[in-house]
């Protein structure tokens, strides 16, 4: 497998929206993105099941968030929107050749390959 690489970071104004993308070929398990939280390690934005395309998304931005997938070149897609300072972080698109326990994790962060990052910075 080729290992992650995000593109489409950048700045934007609070409230604004930005679409991240990633591309990740050869991994058969889960692909998604994790960011940076305060206080702890890296914790999973959204996450999807390459199977059945199956997505979960942390409670925190469920409501602004679409996480989606192009199988054909490989790439997925964060569209963020009503982007706010607290959403301002290094953004990394993870990706794993299995699911653990079944289903995309949001928390464990050794389960998957990660790209190198793309930052996302929100101004007002």
């Amino acid at each position: 497998q080729v290992q992650p690489v995000e593109s489409g970071g950048g700045s934007v104004q609070t409230g604004g929206s930005l679409r991240l993308s990633c591309f990740a070929s050869g991994y058969t398990g889960c692909v998604g993105w994790f960011r940076p939280v305060p206080g702890k390690e890296r914790e999973g934005v959204a996450t999807l099941n390459l199977v059945d395309t199956l997505t979960y998304y942390a409670s925190s931005v469920e409501s602004r968030v679409t996480l989606s997938i192009d199988k054909g070149t490989n790439t997925l897609f964060l569209e963020m929107n009503n982007l706010n300072a607290g959403d301002t972080a290094m953004y990394y698109c993870v990706a794993s050749r299995d699911r653990h326990s079944g289903y995309c994790t949001l928390t464990k962060t050794w389960f998957y390959d990660w790209g190198q990052g793309t930052q996302v910075t929100v101004s007002s």
